[in-house]
């Protein structure tokens, strides 16, 4: 089999190396799968940076979510043919995955490019949406970075559940690609933020979704509703979140933070196959989907960590370590 390792943190152009290795073994209640899409999303490349939350020891085999087929197994729990997530975070950039029955997460048949990204950035938004706040159809909430892929995702299912959602992106040339996705208001981010969303809305926000940090964290504060929630899920800013007294305890604002790692170790099996489920659903009636940039071979991975650091992508970019 082939993965894509990495012995030191550094630029993932120039640090990810393709090495091959033996299979492994199948112990009792483990499965072997074969790998057919695995995204590249902007936590690997930073995690490979050495500059995310938590470091995986070295050397560490890069990819944290992806799609395979079930090809032996030893025990009872899935079949082999069988469409599966591998386990979140076990080195999905590789040709062939051995994990244990009860981590692998049945999904139907359909489009694995599409499916591949299932495991981290649409449960993010989904759990956003429905963990910290009760929305009801015509609530109205509000989201930095909306043109991030987990942005993108929150757009959609707030949007078939009623939801109106602010997005606030910070260049214009990302407004029309979240209008494309179907964004009811789209602004830049600016120091007039909160008068911007009151002019566009006319409403105070009950939920603020925030993955900035920075001033912005801040701006999306000001235009909550009177004990409303802010939820920070990333730092795209590298700046600390600067929320305003005023705010916090005039307005009586909730501060949350979320980390999709620590919602695995405490959702059960029936959570997490409720939540990927209703996913599934809705990738099947059309409510769901990203669009794809390029897809690369697990051979070509210094040049899909170039293109995908590089920014200017029009969509996810994804490995096929099995071939395209």
């Amino acid at each position: 089999m082939k993965k894509v390792v990495y012995e030191e943190f550094g630029d993932p152009v120039t640090v990810l190396q393709v090495v091959e290795a033996e299979s492994q073994t199948l112990e009792a209640g483990q499965a072997r799968v074969e790998v057919l899409r695995a995204p590249i999303n902007p936590s690997d490349l930073i995690q490979i940076a050495g500059n995310y939350g938590v470091r995986p020891p070295l050397p560490a085999v890069a990819g944290n979510e992806g799609i395979g087929r079930v090809t032996e197994v030893n025990g009872a729990g899935v079949e082999v043919g069988q469409l599966v997530l591998v386990p979140a975070g076990a080195g999905t950039w590789v040709t062939e995955i051995v994990a244990g029955i009860h981590q692998l997460v049945p999904m139907p048949e359909g489009d694995v490019d599409q499916l591949c990204m299932m495991m981290v950035n649409p449960a993010t938004a989904q759990l956003l949406l429905t963990e910290y706040v009760e929305l009801k159809p015509g609530d109205w909430i509000i989201q930095s970075a909306a043109n991030s892929a987990v942005g993108g995702y929150i757009v959609q299912l707030a949007k078939a559940r009623g939801v109106n959602v602010v997005n606030v992106v910070r260049r214009d040339s990302a407004v029309e690609d979240v209008k494309a996705l179907g964004g009811d208001v789209v602004l830049v981010d600016g120091p007039d933020l909160a008068a911007e969303v009151k002019k566009a809305t006319g409403a105070k926000m009950k939920l603020a979704i925030d993955a900035v940090a920075g001033a912005t964290a801040g701006r999306l504060a000001d235009t909550l509703e009177r004990g409303g929630t802010l939820v920070n899920y990333g730092g795209m800013s590298n700046e600390p979140s600067a929320l305003g007294a005023a705010a916090l305890i005039f307005n009586d604002i909730v501060v949350r933070g979320f980390w999709l790692v620590l919602w695995f170790e405490k959702a059960s099996r029936d959570e997490r196959m409720a939540v990927y489920g209703a996913l599934t659903a809705a990738v099947a009636k059309g409510e769901l989907h990203a669009p794809i940039d390029k897809v690369f071979t697990l051979d070509e991975v210094t040049e899909a960590a170039r293109y995908s650091w590089a920014g200017s992508r029009k969509g996810k970019v994804l490995m096929a370590p099995n071939g395209i």
